[in-house]
């Protein structure tokens, strides 16, 4: 094989592809990418087997062929080179040479045939949404899933598809976050859940632009994701999800409409006050035309006012100030609303059309 790249491309590339190298492995060829000459464009690929990635990278093929280098070499390598075209040559031994400028480097790749390539997909239903959407619906959701590996479900984000709208879905035992958009046209019904390390790894690598598309295939135990050059391939988690619906109650006896960021800033402010292993809530104490935060630890307290519009009973209600931010942060627009039935029972943080919900579970407080 001899191929020759330009750096910002290959160095592009291969950026991508690693979001699929594992970490944890004692299979070598999995700590691999595959770089594929062999057919009329350049392949870079990565699969740890529960995650692959494949791209395609502009360059010159002189000679085509196959070869796995090991990411972190090669990507050391390109990185940390001042040459703009870099050349890479095989031989039937798998010795890899990079020349870049008048630096050689001489590797030592693996036979191709050893990596596991990305796997077929039956593309049963899809969907097509901007990239920008799906980075801003994983962004409002994947905070509240639970990776601890207590249980799988809680580390995947439920996706469901009906007709023309999109849901995604995360919970981790105290909160549930609900993102929902209507997509432009109708696509069935489709009820998935994706891994959030699948989700949490292509928004590194999409864009943010709202005119570039992203399309959804669901097959039946895998995910692909189709952008730019780029295909992203997952398996899905198989199981049944909770069933969030008993969970969601439109039920209130206190409603708080508040302005956000003036919330946010105030809980933000509070947890200066909280060491990572401590567990102080924030106190709200809900009245006519106000909302009192409160919190005290051993390292200090904040008390802070904040007008607000209340409709129904007075409350005292407490949270772990972590979780009203992470929804807060979440939520664009300019005020918020809290929906409360008494200090032991869920607070619902939603909108009017529902594009979004936040469920916390308040917590114990002494006053």
């Amino acid at each position: 094989m001899n191929i020759l790249f330009k750096k910002e491309h290959l160095s592009q590339a291969i950026s991508t592809v690693s979001k699929a190298i594992s970490t944890k492995t004692t299979n070598p060829i999995l700590e691999c990418i595959l770089f594929d000459a062999a057919g009329a464009e350049i392949r870079l690929v990565a699969n740890d087997e529960e995650l692959g990635i494949e791209t395609l990278v502009p360059g010159e093929i002189v000679q085509g062929g196959a070869i796995a280098i090991e990411a972190k070499m090669i990507a050391d390598i390109i990185r940390r080179t001042d040459e703009e075209e870099i050349r890479m040559e095989t031989d039937a031994s798998f010795k890899v040479v990079v020349t870049c400028g008048s630096a050689v480097f001489q590797l030592v790749g693996r036979d191709p045939d050893e990596f596991n390539d990305l796997p077929r997909v039956e593309k049963q239903q899809y969907v097509s949404l901007s990239q920008f959407t799906l980075r801003e619906m994983t962004r409002q959701t994947i905070f509240s899933v639970d990776n601890s590996n207590s249980n799988k479900m809680m580390g995947g984000v439920l996706v469901e598809v009906k007709e023309n709208i999109l849901r995604f879905t995360t919970l981790d035992g105290h909160r549930i976050s609900i993102r929902s958009v209507t997509l432009k046209d109708n696509y069935g019904q489709v009820r998935v859940i994706i891994p959030s390390k699948t989700l949490g790894e292509i928004t590194k690598i999409i864009s943010s632009d709202h005119e570039k598309e992203i399309i959804i295939h669901f097959g039946a135990n895998q995910v692909l994701f189709s952008f730019d050059k780029t295909t992203v391939i997952s398996r899905l988690i198989e199981g049944e999800y909770f069933k969030i619906e008993h969970m969601i109650s439109s039920d209130y006896d206190t409603k708080l409409t508040v302005n956000k960021q003036r919330l946010l800033n105030s809980i933000e402010q509070s947890v200066i006050f909280i060491r990572e292993n401590d567990h102080q809530p924030i106190i709200l104490d809900i009245s006519e035309n106000r909302v009192h935060l409160l919190i005290r630890s051993m390292f200090g307290s904040m008390d802070a006012d904040l007008s607000a519009v209340k409709e129904g009973n007075d409350l005292m209600i407490a949270f772990n100030p972590r979780f009203l931010i992470d929804a807060l942060r979440a939520i664009d627009e300019e005020e918020v609303t809290l929906y409360m039935t008494n200090a032991k029972a869920p607070c619902f943080i939603r909108d009017k059309e529902e594009n979004y919900i936040y469920l916390v579970l308040p917590v114990n407080f002494v006053v």
